[in-house]
Formats: structure tokens, sequence, C-alpha cells
């Protein structure tokens, strides 16, 4: 007992003695980046130039395989969406199997088969891996284009463009390519029905017959294989599929504009606008800058930690989020991006943000932190990825198509902890443009325009075909005779006649929706001077907002007089019924709503401001934007209105959408009640 009473002691005098030698104020230095040593794949050749990888990889019985072909870029011209067909066509049937006898096998062997007219690729269990494999050389190698699937193809994705046409990101993405490269430019080329028109069967052929070849192809697999038997399945499978001369293309230069500008593109449909701050940059993974262009891109807006979006989401409250991008490009121009959805009244701040923040990065150094924080967010990244055994064919996929250094991936680390704050000013003077980018904006004219064009910047104006066009008209006169009374009236006569409307005693509505994996359920009661709505999420209870004369609570907790002032406009059996005698309340124009013009009328708040859209031609309300402005920020919450069903003789929108956090939600009306199931206790 004495003898381990003295050890302890001796223990603890050594490490009091071993602490006193340290002076913790001191921070350490760090040690130096650790070795990465990053397997190789086995590889081979065939002679028909098709160059396989393969990893063993044997703690699952699992194997994947992807064949990708490293051609050229490829210009579609009037016919683009020749591509997309002819990805969408492989894998519809072969020289041996029907489509369905093909989807059979794929199904029977619990397999995955995906093609695109570039690539194809494969997962398994490793017992069907032969298999398998055979299936998707089979139909890459031996397909079968028939007039029947190609029709079916060709007519859905025609559907999908027409569909695409309102989105307001979907046509922010193809019109910011359009201009940073060109239309002439394969990135700036895009599908639209007329082209998808232009294309025939015979296109789809030709286009497989010059591109899909074993000359620049690669065919990477990894899993629960034998070299000496993956060896003999991909010759046996690709060994007589033959190669041919590929196209020679003069990719087009892209070039920036002289001198920063803003492009602007009318969407009058969209509730908030979709900007992008672009130029475009010589970068490739070979070039010596190119850690220190992925660090500095990572500090001013890689993540939610980032400049950006500190910025305009954090402080400023624009947006959901404001994030930048910059690519690398082995065969072009690559683009560097800053780039976020921001509510309409605060575009044109939003522009003068992004300038301000790139001008910042490239005028002045990060701070220690700040690197330190972006080093280690690539070294986590890099360090967990590489365990992975599909990040080593990856690597090694990456090196002989980027022509990279075959220690690349080995020297990643110690390239990434080398990167200096000047570095990183230096780069970012380089690639990110202040002074002769596109600032490229989609959204509402009659919204943004006005502030836009306050802003220090030429103004060009664009069609959602990234075609020149005139400044959008900003305004359409409001007929003589219409007023704010007969607007109203046409809308109550439309869901059920005015005199109907105003002998209401009281209502009750329930609309569901899912969302974030979950039934959100939302139920609004309503007398002539009392409300109360109840949000249920996953069955309870997150939200009940009840209204009456003598104030507004949420969840029982009075709401600010002010805000609770302007609500209580809209008490009533109907919240309209209120315009009629608010003063605040009026018809300010008319604007497009989804293609088909609607009267506005208007209501200013202290806090909370509204603007209530109702069809010209059915007098039906089909939307209603509401925008709340406290302790200085300001949210801007938008539902449309379709699809009126009626009950007991008054018709209520069966669909309401919305956007509940950065998602869009459709509610579904489940139930509507007049002058029943409401009673003074669900005011309490």
């Amino acid at each position: 007992m004495k003898n381990k009473i003295i050890t302890i002691i001796t223990l603890f005098l050594m490490t009091y003695s071993m602490s006193a030698q340290i002076d913790r104020t001191i921070q350490p230095k760090p040690g130096p980046a650790p070795k990465i040593n990053i397997g190789k794949p086995e590889t081979f050749e065939l002679k028909n130039g098709l160059k396989v990888l393969v990893v063993e990889n044997h703690v699952l019985p699992r194997v994947s395989a992807t064949l990708t072909l490293n051609n050229n870029l490829i210009s579609e011209g009037d016919k683009a969406g020749v591509s997309n067909l002819t990805g969408n066509l492989l894998g519809t049937g072969t020289a041996k199997l029907s489509k369905d006898s093909f989807d059979e096998e794929v199904d029977y062997l619990g397999a995955n088969i995906n093609f695109s007219s570039q690539s194809a690729s494969m997962r398994s269990l490793s017992k069907y891996f032969p298999k398998v494999l055979g299936l998707m050389a089979d139909a890459a190698l031996h397909p079968v284009f028939t007039q029947e699937e190609f029709d079916k193809e060709s007519n859905k994705l025609i559907e999908n463009l027409k569909s695409g046409e309102k989105s307001v990101s979907n046509i922010a993405n193809r019109v910011e390519n359009a201009l940073a490269y060109g239309k002439n430019h394969p990135y700036g080329e895009f599908a639209t029905p007329k082209s998808v028109k232009n294309v025939n069967l015979n296109d789809v052929k030709n286009f497989y017959n010059t591109y899909f070849k074993p000359n620049n192809a690669y065919l990477v697999i990894v899993g629960d294989v034998n070299l000496k038997e993956v060896k003999k399945l991909v010759k046996h499978d690709f060994a007589k599929w033959k190669k041919g001369v590929l196209p020679v293309y003069t990719v087009p230069a892209v070039n920036n504009v002289v001198k920063t500008e803003i492009d602007f593109v009318n969407m009058p449909n969209a509730v908030q606008s979709n900007i992008a701050m672009v130029n475009s940059v010589n970068l490739k993974m070979s070039n010596p800058d190119y850690f220190a262009v992925k660090l500095a891109n990572y500090i001013l807006g890689g993540s939610g930690d980032a400049r950006l979006f500190l910025n305009l989401r954090e402080d400023k409250g624009y947006t959901y989020g404001a994030y930048s991008r910059i690519s690398s490009d082995d065969k072009t121009a690559a683009l560097f991006s800053a780039s976020a959805q921001v509510r309409n009244m605060v575009t044109d701040s939003s522009a003068v943000e992004f300038v301000k923040e790139i001008k910042k990065i490239r005028n002045t150094k990060v701070t220690d932190e700040e690197l330190k924080t972006a080093k280690a967010a690539y070294t986590g990244s890099f360090v967990r990825n590489v365990e992975k055994p599909a990040t080593i064919a990856r690597y090694a996929l990456n090196i002989r198509k980027n022509h990279l250094p075959e220690n690349f991936y080995e020297t990643y680390l110690q390239n990434i902890n080398a990167v200096t704050a000047d570095d990183i000013q230096r780069v970012a003077k380089k690639y990110f443009s202040a002074d002769h980018a596109r600032i490229i904006v989609v959204g509402k004219a009659l919204d943004v325009l006005p502030n836009l064009e306050k802003l220090p910047y030429k103004i060009n104006y664009f069609d959602k075909e990234a075609n020149k066009t005139s400044k959008p008209d900003l305004s359409k006169p409001i007929p003589e005779g219409v007023t704010k009374q007969t607007v109203l009236n046409h809308y109550f006569n439309a869901i059920g006649g005015v005199d109907k409307i105003k002998n209401v005693k009281s209502t009750l509505v329930t609309y569901e929706a899912t969302a974030m994996g979950n039934t959100i359920q939302s139920t609004e009661k309503r007398t002539a001077d009392k409300y109360a709505n109840e949000t249920k999420m996953g069955g309870n209870v997150v939200a009940k907002v009840v209204m009456t004369k003598n104030g507004v609570t949420m969840n029982k907790q009075p709401l600010p007089e002010a805000m609770a002032k302007d609500m209580m406009s809209g008490l009533g059996t109907f919240s309209e019924l209120g315009l009629l005698q608010n003063k605040n309340s009026k018809l300010t124009g008319i604007e497009p709503i989804n293609g088909k013009d609607a009267y506005v009328i208007t209501t200013k708040g202290t806090v909370v401001s509204t603007a209530i859209y109702f069809d010209v031609k059915t007098g039906l309300k089909v939307r209603e934007s509401q925008t709340i402005s406290m302790g200085g920020r300001t949210q801007t919450q938008t539902a449309n209105f379709s699809d009126y069903k009626d009950f007991n003789g008054i018709k209520f929108p069966a669909v309401k959408s919305a956007k509940v956090g950065p998602q869009d939600v459709t509610f579904k009306l489940i139930d509507a009640k007049v002058d029943e199931g409401v009673s003074d206790a669900d005011f309490q």
C-alpha cells in the first residue's frame, strides 16, 4: 500500500513539473500537414482506347461501375436537347432485349443502371456484378432507338421545359450561363420546346454514333471484385466497341464585359428576385492558384459562416442564404458567381452588398481566423473523403482528365496549408471581378426596377431566352369607372354574391400540406369581430393566433400594439370586407399574375402592409402578399390561391401555395363550413 501511495505522489509531481514548463498563454504552432497516402487503382487499357480503373474493396459485397466519355465540348445549335433525348433513350431497349425485358432483368437482380448521353453507371451486389455489367454494356453499346420511345421522351421533355418557364430559378440559371458564355457556346446553349421539336429520331442516332466512342472513355469499377476476373468481363463486354474519329470543334472565346452592368430579365410572377454577380475566369485544377482560389471563395461565400451569408442573411435579413462558387474547367473558361434569392424590395440593396463584399476581399487581407477556419473545413472534408474507396478511383480519374501531376492529391493538404492571407488577396483580385462583372437579376420589374435604376450601372434588358429586349412597361392604366369598391364587389359576386357574403355569420376552413417530412394543418375560424388560426405540425399545435377587437395574441402572448392594430383591419367573416372601410386601402394598379392581369389593392400599415390581387376577368383573389417591417428587419410572405370550390353556396380556394422557410408548400382545402362549427370558445 505504501509503495502505491509513493507511486501516485511521484506521478503527480512529474505531471506538475511538466506543466510548469509549458507556457499556456502561447498558442501552439500547428504541425506539418499529414502525409496522405492514397491507394492507386489498378489500370489497364483495351485496344479500342477504353481505359479501365479498378479499385478492389472487399468490406461489403457491392460493386459500382461508371463509364465516362471525356469528350470535348459539343455544340447542339438549333437542335439543343438532342443530347438530353439521347441520354433518355439509352436503356430503352437493346438489340437483344426489349425495354420491358431489360427493366425486368435489372429489377430482378436488385440493381441500378443509369445513362446519360456521355455516361453510364451501375450498382449491384457483387454476385450479380457480371450480369449487371453485361446489361449496362449491352444497353450502352447496342441501343435500339425506336420512334415510339423517341416520341414519348420528346413529348415529356417539351412538357418539362414548358412547366419550367414559370420558374424564376430555372430561367435565372439558363440566362446566367447564356449571358456569361454567349448563346453560341456549348455552356450557353439551352433546350427550348422549339429546339426540341427540331430534333428527330435520326438526329439522336447520329449524335450517338458520332460521340459515343471508346477513344476518350474511362470505365471505373469499385468494390468487391477481383482484377483478373474484371479484365475478362470488360474484354468480353467492351472489346468489340469500335473506336472512331471524333469531330474537332473550336470553342468560342469567352469574354467579360468592359464595365460592370446589370442584366435584367422581367418575370412578372416573381415574388422574389434571383440575383447573381458573375464573371468568367481562366482556372484549371492544374493552375498553381487553384488552392488559394478555393479558400478565398470559401471565406467569401462558400458556407453558412462565410461573409456573404453573414452579411445578407444574418445581418441584413435579405435572404435565406447567400453564397458564391467558382468552378474550374480544363476545356474552356470557368465561372465565378455570387448569388442569392432576395426579397423584391431589397434587390438593389443586395446588389450593393455583393459588390461591397467582393471589393472588400480584394482590397483587404482576410483575418487569420477566417483563413484557419477555411483550411480546417477543406482538411476535414478531404480526410473524410479519402477514406472512401470510390474516392481513390475518382481522384485517379481526375488526374487523367484534368492533366494533373501524379502526386496532386498526396500533396493536397500541403498546398492548402501553404496558402497565406497575401495569396487570398492576390487571387481575389485576379478571379473575383468588381469592375467587369454582370449583375444578372431575374425578378418582377414593377417591384425592383425603380430602385435598380438608382444604382451607378447601365441596365440591359433580356427576355427569358437571353435575347436583348426593351425595358418592360411598368404600368397599366386602371380603366375608367373601376374603383376599389367595384373590384371588391366583383370578388364577392364571384364567390357567392355580395348580399350572401355580408350575411354570413361565421366561416371555418382547414388546409393541409406536407413539408419537411411533416403534415402541416392550418384551421381558420372567423366571425364578424373575431378570428382564430391554429397551426399544427405532426399533430401538435405549434402556433395559435387569436384576434378580437381587444387585441391580438399569439400562443396567448399579446403582439405589439402597432402590429395588432394593423392586423385587426382584416377582421370579419371574410378579410376583404374590412378593405371596404379601411381608408389606408387603395386600388393601386394592374399587374400580371401568371400571365393574367390582376387588380392590386394595397394596404399600408405601420408594421404590416398587404397587397391583394384580384383577377380582372373572374374577380377571384389569386394572390396575397403580406410584409412585416419591425426592428429594422423586413419579411414578406406571399400566398397564391386557385381552384375555387363551392361549399354551401360560397366558393373557397381549394389550393393555396406559399413558401414555408425556403421550401415551396402547397396547402389543400380539406374542410370548409359556413355558419357552423364555430363558437366563442374558439377565441379564448
